[in-house]
């Protein structure tokens, strides 16, 4: 139940905080209240001739109630959500369409790609928190019982192979068959095996968990950092968690210069251009890995989930390539390649920068 609230709030304050970044225009802001003629404005001083500054563009009527509070927050969410139902069928069908009429002025229709991005950002993980719980939480140590019934396994398993043995023994000197009491030696040894390497497993696992076996780098700072990690690796992952979630605007900045290169010798797209499909394209990739989460959660077969991460990208990329910068299917086909070794490299970099930054601050 608390990991339900939290993923609630957590998804009100993503469209709380793309609402901040969303631009209000297109929408009908006026609050039906009109003020004395020659009024000024209370935040620049501005003589009013509208229902808002023309100057700052602060609303003429400013509220000063509790009331007006609930009224902005529920304004943020529910005019956020208004846009985004005309933004998502685009983003997911069309996304070439979306992002080439967003770069081409229509901006009042649609969720501006950061709004968009920040948004999905916050849901992404407050689905991570629904569906799967903390990282940290992943790594559970074994409880004592369930290391008693491994000794215990254990324990019946080498009495019944050295009571076979012993039968066996016996048989060798009377004469008689081996062929079954060879057979259940066979299987009992394979299930010792087994057991050995599951309490191995298990110690290992909570008393010698660690994220590498490089003890020494010659930076004492990073050397620093993987000590501490392997002491206490729950601290770390959660660190990691939350630096990929604060960062994860990195992978804009990360991905624009490759998309130029893509175009280097057509100047009509401009850096902007590249932004704005680097943006809505990373959207609806965390929104894939959500409806992945949200299928794995509700039963659907892993061969499906990982068809789907295999094939669904590519395609998107292809398609809002084709669209946003009107190429044709060879130009797009390349491209596409391209794009995806791009992708991974970004993806790459942005990993060790994340894990650079967890162990050494």
């Amino acid at each position: 139940m608390n990991g339900d609230m939290g993923a609630t709030a957590d998804i009100a304050t993503g469209a709380l905080v793309g609402r901040a970044f969303e631009p209000c225009a297109g929408e009908s802001t006026a609050i039906g209240r009109t003020h004395a003629t020659g009024a000024l404005c209370l935040n620049c001083g501005t003589a009013l001739i509208g229902a808002h500054c023309h100057a700052c563009g602060q609303a003429a009527h400013v509220h000063r109630s509790l009331g007006a509070i609930g009224h902005e927050i529920a304004h943020g969410v529910f005019h956020f959500e208004g846009k985004i139902w005309r933004t998502l069928p685009l983003l997911v069908l069309h996304p070439g369409t979306l992002t080439r009429r967003y770069v081409n002025g229509e901006r009042a229709r649609f969720v501006s790609p950061l709004a968009l991005f920040l948004f999905t950002v916050f849901l992404m993980f407050a689905t991570i928190g629904v569906v799967g719980g903390e990282i940290t939480e992943q790594i559970a140590a074994p409880t004592t019982r369930d290391r008693a019934e491994l000794a215990r396994g254990l324990d019946e398993a080498r009495g019944d192979l050295a009571r076979i043995e012993r039968d066996r023994a016996i048989a060798v000197r009377t004469g008689q068959s081996t062929a079954d009491l060879d057979t259940q030696a066979l299987v009992l040894r394979g299930s010792i095996r087994a057991l050995t390497s599951a309490s191995g497993t298990a110690r290992r696992d909570t008393d010698d968990f660690t994220f590498t076996d490089v003890k020494k780098t010659g930076w004492p700072l990073l050397d620093r950092g993987i000590a501490k990690a392997n002491a206490n690796p729950g601290l770390m992952i959660y660190k990691l968690q939350s630096s990929a979630y604060k960062y994860s605007w990195g992978l804009i900045p990360l991905s624009v210069p490759f998309m130029a290169l893509l175009f280097l010798w057509r100047r009509k797209h401009h850096l902007y251009d590249h932004a704005i499909f680097v943006t809505y394209s990373l959207a609806f990739m965390m929104l894939l890995v959500i409806a992945l989460m949200l299928g794995g959660m509700a039963g659907l077969a892993s061969g499906w989930i990982v068809m789907a991460a295999l094939l669904v990208p590519p395609v998107h990329m292809f398609a809002q390539l084709r669209g946003a910068y009107t190429l044709g299917k060879v130009s797009a086909g390349w491209r596409t390649i391209a794009l995806l070794t791009f992708a991974f490299t970004v993806l790459i970099a942005f990993v060790v920068l994340i894990l650079l930054r967890g162990l050494t601050e």
